[in-house]
Formats: structure tokens, sequence, C-alpha cells
């Protein structure tokens, strides 16, 4: 994902993809073969789901605080009472005057979920390094109802991997566990967390780049299309993304 939306003007749709025309017949056997694919699909990610919930937890000793509505609050109020948290890592930097676009498709899909994950027992929050009131006059422009905090000027963004340092954008650092050369100065991201009884809060899982399609739930409608994503030939990926107020 990139920061930027001015490589390109918003493409409108290209021409259907190269196929051959078939019988119902045809096509009810063709999809029952792949059926059979996705199923095989499902049982992976529901083994990849039950891999995830067994990885160890790391207790945090660090104390993180966050700027949001109610002035600082501790990483303990990002709860909202719940066991569990969800935070998107948005990309949204000091001066920036606006959130990254493509972190704005994924927003997208999040306003209408904090309801239902509740009867969960989890809470979704965004997090960004940009000034608090910046993060709330774009959240209203947006008309989003997510909970959205500012990190800054801790370490929190740093510390998973989601904000560079101008030392680390020279010299590199880690981006999606991997080392990267020249890091952006914000990267997208998601990072879960659970607390205890005792109010212990430790981090579970995170993901980054890629692992982040399953949460964008524009991408995965457009998955079940003739002509999918429809992102080649583009200058880079996702290059025809647009605010959903600036199309």
């Amino acid at each position: 994902m990139s920061p930027h939306d001015d490589a390109t003007s918003a493409r409108q749709a290209g021409t259907l993809p190269a196929t051959r025309l078939g019988h119902r017949d045809e096509w009810r056997a063709a999809r029952l073969a792949l059926l059979e694919r996705e199923k095989e699909l499902t049982r992976l990610r529901d083994d990849l789901a039950a891999e995830r919930r067994r990885l160890p937890w790391v207790r945090l000793d660090k104390q993180y605080e966050f700027d949001g509505p109610d002035g600082r609050v501790q990483m303990r109020d990002l709860f909202g009472g719940h066991r569990q948290l969800i935070v998107y890592h948005f990309m949204f930097g000091p001066g920036w005057g606006e959130g990254c676009p493509l972190c704005s498709f994924w927003a997208d899909s999040f306003s209408a979920m904090p309801i239902h994950l509740a009867h969960r027992d989890t809470s979704l929050v965004a997090v960004s390094r940009a000034p608090f009131p910046e993060i709330e006059a774009y959240r209203q422009r947006m008309g989003w109802s997510l909970r959205w905090y500012s990190s800054a000027p801790g370490d929190f963004n740093y510390d998973f991997g989601v904000s560079a340092s101008p030392d680390q954008r020279l010299r590199g650092s880690e981006y999606n566990f991997r080392h990267v050369d020249q890091p952006m100065e914000e990267s997208p991201g998601l990072s879960v967390f659970v607390t205890t009884d005792q109010g212990e809060i430790f981090h579970t899982y995170s993901t980054y780049s890629r692992g982040l399609d399953a949460i964008n739930s524009g991408y995965q409608l457009l998955d079940l299309t003739p002509m999918g994503r429809d992102e080649n030939g583009l200058p880079w990926t996702m290059a025809w993304v647009r605010r959903h107020d600036a199309y």
C-alpha cells in the first residue's frame, strides 16, 4: 500500500476478460469442481485460524497512552470493557492533513462492525500517529463512527512495526517481519490484544501488507466477479482507489 493517491486518475472499468461460452450444464459441472477447491480453502482457512489462536501471548510491559475524544487514555481504555482488542494501524502521519486513501478503503468496511464484535467481547479501534484533532476532523469528514486514537508522541506505532523514524527510513527497518531497506514513514497493519481479569495486556497477533486483504469487503466482493480487481496495467497496485468522497 502507498500513502499517495496522485499517481493516476481513477480508471474506468476495463474490458471483460476473454473467455469461452458454455451451456448451463457445463457451467454447473465446472462450478461444482470449483466448489470442491473452495471447500478445501475453507478448511485450510479454519486450520490457519486455529493455529493463529495457538500463538503464544506476549505480555506488554510498556505503558502506552493515546489521545482520544476523552483526552489522554491508557491502552486498557481502548478495550472499552471487552477482553479482546483489534487495532487497525491506519496510515495517517503528523502533518498529512488527511488519512491514507487506501487505508480509508479498508476503514469503509469497519464502521458497522463494533456493535457485532462487542457481542463477542471484542473492541475495534484505529490508531494513527497524526494529532487527534486531525484524526477527528478526517473521521467526521468520512462519516465513520469507528473509534480512532492518536498514538503520538509515544512508541506504539514504532513498536508494532508500522511507523519508521527518519533514521530508520535512511538505514532500513522491519516491516511485515522482514527487513526493508527503505521503509515508508507509515505502513498499514492490524494487531490483536487480550486483557486478563488482573488487567494484564497481551499481544497475540499482527498482520501486514497482503495479510490485510481478508478484512477488506470491497476486495472480497470484487474477487467474485469476472474482472476481479482489474488492476493489471496500473502504475501501481490500487492506483485506482480514492477516498469515497473523491471519486
